[in-house]
């Protein structure tokens, strides 16, 4: 399990102060960085970080520390690509995109996240 360090916590849109930070499982950091690179296209590591949280609704904050290291892992698998550009604020970033195997991986992983909560829910729907 991932723990994503946060101070807020919403649940079905209710804000939660001061709840612990929430655990992520494994592998969804990634899901969520392929996916924004996907609507947003090309974005800089601060920036997908920035999206994923606003996106969350709050719900998680993502730091230098968890992101930069998915980032890393991802462009070593060969499922994003990075090249050095200069962010809006004239400093030299490297930006990021993802790549034909990452699409095909975002696609394998969205069916199985898919399915993983079609299961769940019919477990818990189970009274």
């Amino acid at each position: 399990m991932l723990t994503i360090n946060t101070c807020s916590v919403y649940v079905d849109g209710q804000h939660m102060a001061n709840e612990p930070a929430g655990e992520v499982p494994y592998g969804t950091l990634d899901l969520m960085v392929l996916k924004t690179l996907q609507v947003m296209g090309s974005l800089h590591g601060y920036a997908i970080a920035r999206r994923i949280e606003q996106v969350a609704q709050g719900s998680l904050a993502l730091n230098q520390g968890t992101i930069y290291p998915a980032l890393l892992r991802l462009e070593q698998k060969g499922w994003i690509a990075s090249e050095w550009g200069v962010s809006e604020t004239n400093r030299r970033v490297r930006f990021f995109t993802i790549t034909r195997a990452g699409r095909k991986q975002l696609l394998a992983e969205t069916r199985t996240w898919a399915r993983t909560v079609e299961m769940l829910n019919r477990l818990l729907e189970e009274s």
